[in-house]
């Protein structure tokens, strides 16, 4: 079942995200950073994060906003799936939960941003494996050697 965020899952998604090797503690502090408002306001607008859950247990994440200065571009934030769980397709279940969130309010472009390095190779794979194309790349931009990717994926808009 994938469900808004409670303020309970805050502990369970940082674990989840601890157990990620590729994710440094800079990057879980910023992704626990979005967690935290949005689990602590649920009248705010920007960052909108649902779990999977199964058995009570959450083994994944996705969050989505809509990208400042535009009228229906969301950005994927982050989508990570416990890498312990034995349970198959937790992060195509949250992207295409997330596809289906931005198409609902009338998003037309889904973003991801990730690395070039070695070490996203199979976040890369999972972006092109679900039909995402890289839209745009930014040599040395995390570091030197390290590539902002881009990933997109424009969703159809339906009439009504």
């Amino acid at each position: 079942m994938i469900r808004k965020i409670k303020q309970a899952d805050k502990e369970k998604i940082e674990e989840i995200l601890n157990r990620i090797p590729n994710f440094t503690k800079n990057e879980i502090d910023v992704a626990m950073e979005l967690v935290s408002i949005a689990a602590s306001n649920a009248e705010q607008d920007d960052y909108h994060i649902y779990v999977y859950e199964k058995g009570e247990k959450v083994l994944g994440y996705h969050c989505t906003g809509k990208r400042p200065l535009t009228d229906a571009v969301y950005d994927l934030y982050w989508i990570a799936a416990d890498p312990d769980t034995e349970v198959k397709g937790v992060g195509k279940m949250l992207l295409e939960h997330a596809e289906k969130f931005v198409s609902e309010k009338k998003g037309r472009w889904i973003l991801a941003e990730t690395s070039s390095k070695e070490i996203y190779s199979r976040t890369r794979n999972f972006y092109l494996r679900n039909n995402y194309s890289i839209v745009a790349q930014i040599n040395d931009f995390y570091s030197m050697g390290d590539n902002l990717i881009v990933f997109g994926k424009y969703l159809k808009q339906t009439e009504g």
